[in-house]
């Protein structure tokens, strides 16, 4: 004959352990709850520790890129581009092989202009032509043609009787070929201002206009006014 559940349960429960007993006490739903909850904290703990692992991060390559075509062809649009220099045109005579109006690339100077002139003709001197100078615009180059020299004009008195000769007949005189002694044949120019002139050409490469020479060192505007019509660059 068996015996109620009711009767023995509880003398049975009394004689197992504490934690035990706790469990037995408990429900089959609550259990089952409980066990619900665990899986479900189980999978949002996995999930956070998963999404928070550490990951290898790999270096972006790189690449060069090739300048495009279209833009070396518009170098010339470019306002950075250097710009080009226009050629110089200079007219070369005197006692050269083909004298004539020569055109020279920019910085040329006057030995390029000579030998673009076929060369100076045999027995020229050229010893007042500094052939080292670069070349200016529209300016000219006389080779071994000397000028004539200053004389005093009609009516006018000479330097020994304490006046000024008077311009010189012909061709104005060149001054970024003229010698000293065709400058010191100008009048109111000594030996010393001619080499002030002669300095100066040097130092700047020549004169570009004849208002240069108000920037040589002992030529007033009186004294220029003698010499405007008398020379020429």
């Amino acid at each position: 004959m068996s015996v109620p559940r009711e009767r023995w349960w509880p003398a049975a429960r009394e004689r197992l352990p504490l934690w035990l007993q706790l469990r037995c006490g408990v429900e089959l739903r609550a259990l089952a709850a409980l066990a619900v909850v665990l899986v479900v904290a189980a999978v949002l703990a996995g999930r956070y520790f998963w999404t928070g692992r550490p990951e290898p991060v790999r270096a972006p390559e790189v690449v060069g890129a090739a300048e495009p075509a279209a833009t070396l062809s518009a170098g010339a649009d470019d306002p950075r581009a250097a710009p080009v220099s226009a050629p110089v045109v200079v007219d070369v005579s005197g006692k050269v092989r083909r004298p004539g109006v020569l055109r020279l690339p920019a910085g040329s100077r006057v030995a390029d202009a000579l030998r673009a002139a076929g060369g100076v003709r045999p027995g020229t001197d050229v010893t007042g032509l500094n052939r080292a100078r670069v070349l200016m615009d529209g300016e000219q180059v006389v080779v071994g043609v000397t000028p004539a020299p200053a004389g005093p004009a009609p009516g006018s008195v000479g330097r020994s009787g304490g006046g000024q000769p008077g311009p010189a007949p012909g061709a104005p005189l060149a001054l970024n070929t003229a010698t000293a002694e065709q400058l010191d044949a100008l009048p109111g120019v000594g030996p010393v201002l001619a080499q002030h002139i002669i300095d100066h050409r040097t130092r700047h490469g020549g004169f570009r206009s004849v208002d240069e020479l108000r920037e040589v060192n002992g030529i007033g505007d009186r004294r220029f006014a003698d010499l405007r019509s008398l020379v020429r660059p």
